[in-house]
């Protein structure tokens, strides 16, 4: 059995957020013993969802937002913002911006490396295109464009066309992807102050 300084630690651990399992791996204790000591000290047990905020909130950052921005930074920060608010998936867990432009493409994925620090290696991206033009190419094109490894593309989405269309863009339509909750819900919040300065 534990020995009271264990149970004053294991208290002080589990009301910081950490789990059970993690208390009996860190104090090497059976994790019947750990919930044992919960419920004598009369500490209730978190629920699934209550463990999983915790777990969430302490999951280290992917990405690095410095608090104080250069002018350009800043810039670049304002304009990529409204552009996710206008092209940006709000809901999931994943940053996913899409557009045809390779010029807006850029601008967002600037922020993402200049002003955001990712970690490069976790960016996705995924074509759309049509079936009268050549996806290899269209990747090609966009891995150079962006300077981005054509391994970190997924399989494309190419829609069948019978006859031709003014509708095609030129270069398919590219979703830049990021997973990262956290990522996502900073620059929703970015975009809500943003918009705030105009709309109050």
């Amino acid at each position: 059995m534990p020995s009271i300084v264990k149970h004053s630690r294991i208290i002080k651990l589990y009301k910081k957020g950490t789990s059970a399992p993690n208390l009996a791996a860190l104090l090497g204790i059976p994790l019947q013993q750990i919930y044992k000591v919960l419920k004598r000290q009369g500490v209730q047990r978190r629920s699934a969802g209550e463990q999983n905020r915790i777990r969430f909130a302490n999951k280290p950052l992917s990405f690095h937002i410095p608090k104080k921005l250069s002018l350009k930074q800043k810039q670049i920060l304002s304009a990529a913002v409204m552009l996710y608010l206008a092209e940006g998936a709000e809901t999931g867990t994943t940053v996913d911006f899409a557009n045809s432009s390779p010029t807006l493409i850029k601008v967002f994925l600037t922020f993402l490396r200049k002003v955001c620090a990712i970690d490069e290696n976790r960016l996705k991206l995924y074509l759309y295109c049509f079936s009268n033009q050549r996806p290899t190419k269209l990747i090609d094109f966009w891995s150079k464009e962006l300077k981005i490894k054509r391994r970190q593309f997924t399989k494309p989405y190419i829609r069948s066309v019978t006859k031709p269309s003014s509708r095609i863009m030129r270069y398919g339509l590219l979703h830049l992807r990021y997973s990262d909750k956290k990522l996502l819900m900073q620059i929703l919040l970015l975009g809500e102050n943003l918009t705030a300065k105009f709309t109050t």
